[in-house]
């Protein structure tokens, strides 16, 4: 199966998410939200990408953070969905991306992605 990168709405990338992770609130503002889907067009992973969300990081203009991401499984899309939310934001001139995960998420999607 091949995934395709997609460009989400916000409501659509919070529905999803909502779907598949209840205890997240929905995003209120985001800088854009990305999906993939499958060869039959069923969406099968969404990224909510926003500013950096931390009281101290100080917000600056040049950082993007994946504030959620959320696949139903499926085999690497949450590296392809963490690569092309790097690449977007490199397009729109931002110079870093970042993302928190729990401790016990071993962060193979985010080496994957590069």
């Amino acid at each position: 199966m091949s995934l395709t990168v997609i460009p989400l709405e916000l409501k659509e990338a919070n529905a999803f998410v909502a779907k598949l992770h209840r205890h997240h609130k929905p995003v209120v503002g985001h800088r854009f939200s990305i999906g993939c889907v499958d060869d039959g067009g069923i969406l099968r992973g969404a990224a909510i990408v926003g500013r950096p969300v931390a009281r101290l990081a100080g917000h600056p203009r040049d950082v993007l953070e994946v504030t959620r991401l959320c696949t139903d499984g499926t085999h690497n899309a949450c590296s392809i969905l963490y690569a092309a939310a790097a690449k977007a934001g490199k397009a729109l001139g931002y110079k870093r991306i970042q993302t928190y995960t729990l401790p016990i998420e071993g962060g193979a999607s985010l080496r994957a992605a590069g």
